[in-house]
């Protein structure tokens, strides 16, 4: 107990003896003072008792904490001296390990500098050997420059030119070899993979030609479709856009224009005006009408089957439509939407071959002629309207590019746009697909005589092979073989600048020396 509570305790003491002494003082004012006074002297007696008794456990309480507190810091003294003794021992061991550690780096030092005076001496004595050798090598320099009659430097430049010269000749035959290898390799590649796109496309082509005449069951037919002054005829040119050609062909109308829908849609209403029988601009208009609807219907499915065919997905509904339009196109004879296909499936076939994507081939194959469907609207290239259009209807660049590249109107710049180049001239050059007229024929074959025989040295020139193919004869007094060969590229060029054909022309140019004399 501390000893704060041992004077607490007395003052309580003191307290109930003061307070004991008020209460006998009472009794004593009642009559008996000195057993009051007694009694106050025994419990004042009691009181001190208590109060010793309070102390002395006080003291001993004192005594033990002061104990118990002693105790413990003797044992956190002892704790720490054998912790202080342990890290002591522990300084000794690192001590030692460091002395041993000092030790060893100190002999590898000694060790290092002996390594070093002997790499020193050896480095003499090779300094020495190489002053020895300099020494001897000049001296054969020396005696070789008297025997070679040059210097040393002129010897070694004579040298470098002789082998730079070898190297650059050597170089070049080695380029040239790697070259014509590589040309051949590629031209091999490229006619093997065109041949297996032509035989593995095996679909029917059927050139559906413009219809231009529509028959009459007779010549009384020519009078009602013109009617009374002309009325009906009036009516149906204005309804269709398209002119009525009646003349002395016998039961036969011919229809005239531009626009093949136009075109189209006239001889549609024109055939049910005849077997219906009933001509007036009223009824003129409403077959009119019908027949656009059913044009517009059959353009329209033309389209989807044609992407469905090639099995190309998510072209825009008014693309479709470009698409179905072609039926009714035609280049030299060739209908442009079979063409389309055509080119489409070769350049699937050709892609697979070079194993890039084959539905991106296909889909610019189909959609490379849609500026044909407008281009009668539009003014400028078919390439370039129809690059114009894909780009407006959500067409990827790529297949853009590919189209706008297909007639050079761009620069090629990807596999895809020379696929579709390629395509495109197979299915138009091929023999049969197209025709023309017997005065363009003959016109293009002497326009490439003429540009043949227009270069200086041109004895001859005959166009050949229907005019892919022509034979010019020089002159071999005013033409070399290196010339011959220029000469060929600049025909090929000046054919390319002012010519428009399907396909390529083969330039062959023919020099040849003859030697003739007669034995008599």
């Amino acid at each position: 107990m501390s000893i704060e509570l041992t004077i607490l305790l007395i003052v309580v003491a003191v307290a109930a003896g003061a307070f004991g002494s008020n209460v006998v003082r009472r009794k004593l004012s009642e009559g008996r003072l000195a057993d009051a006074e007694k009694a106050a002297a025994q419990l004042i007696e009691e009181a001190r008792k208590d109060a010793d008794n309070i102390r002395k456990e006080a003291s001993l309480q004192a005594k033990d904490t002061i104990l118990q507190a002693k105790t413990e810091s003797e044992n956190e003294a002892r704790e720490l001296r054998r912790e202080i003794q342990v890290q002591e021992k522990r300084l000794l061991q690192k001590e030692e390990h460091l002395d041993r550690k000092v030790g060893q780096v100190d002999a590898r030092e000694e060790e290092l500098l002996k390594r070093e005076r002997g790499v020193a001496q050896q480095e003499e004595r090779l300094a020495a050997r190489d002053r020895e050798l300099d020494e001897l090598v000049r001296q054969q320099g020396e005696k070789l420059e008297l025997i070679a009659g040059m210097t040393a430097q002129e010897a070694k430049q004579h040298l470098i030119h002789t082998m730079e010269s070898e190297a650059r000749h050597d170089a070049a035959r080695m380029v040239k070899q790697i070259e014509e290898e590589a040309r051949e390799r590629a031209d091999k590649k490229a006619k093997e993979i065109l041949a297996l796109a032509i035989q593995r496309y095996a679909g029917d082509f059927v050139a559906e030609k413009t219809v231009s005449v529509v028959p009459l069951p007779s010549d009384e037919m020519k009078g009602r479709i013109i009617g009374r002054e002309g009325r009906n005829i009036r009516a149906i040119e204005a309804a269709t856009g398209i002119d009525l050609i009646i003349d002395d062909t016998p039961e036969a109308v011919i229809i005239s224009g531009f626009n093949p829908v136009r075109r189209e849609v006239a001889r549609l209403s024109l055939e049910r005006l005849i077997s219906d029988g009933r001509i007036h601009p009223a009824r003129i208009e409403e077959v009119v009408q019908k027949s656009e609807e059913d044009v517009e219907t059959a353009i329209r499915d033309a389209g989807e089957q044609a992407t469905f065919d090639v099995g190309v997905h998510g072209i825009h509904p008014e693309i479709i439509k470009l698409i179905g339009r072609l039926r009714y196109r035609t280049s030299y004879g060739q209908n442009v939407l079979q063409h389309s296909l055509e080119v489409a499936f070769l350049c699937g076939i050709m892609a697979s071959e070079l194993n890039i994507n084959v539905k991106q081939a296909k889909r610019a194959g189909l959609l490379h002629d849609i500026g044909k469907a407008v281009d009668h609207e539009i003014e400028g290239s078919h390439a370039v309207i129809g690059a114009d259009l894909a780009r407006k209807y959500g067409e990827t660049p790529k297949i853009v590019h590919a189209l706008a590249a297909h007639h050079e109107d761009e620069k090629p710049e990807s596999v895809l746009a020379i696929l579709v180049q390629a395509a495109d001239a197979l299915s138009g050059a091929r023999p049969g697909a197209r025709r023309e007229t017997l005065e363009t024929y003959v016109k293009r074959l002497g326009d490439l005589e003429r540009i043949g025989t227009s270069f200086e040295g041109v004895s001859s020139c005959f166009a050949i092979q229907a005019g892919r193919e022509i034979r010019v004869m020089v002159s071999s007094d005013n033409v070399s073989d290196a010339q011959s060969f220029v000469l060929a590229k600049d025909i090929a060029k000046k054919i390319e600048d002012e010519m428009t054909y399907p396909g390529q022309i083969k330039v062959n140019v023919i020099r040849e020396t003859r030697a003739v004399e007669f034995a008599k």
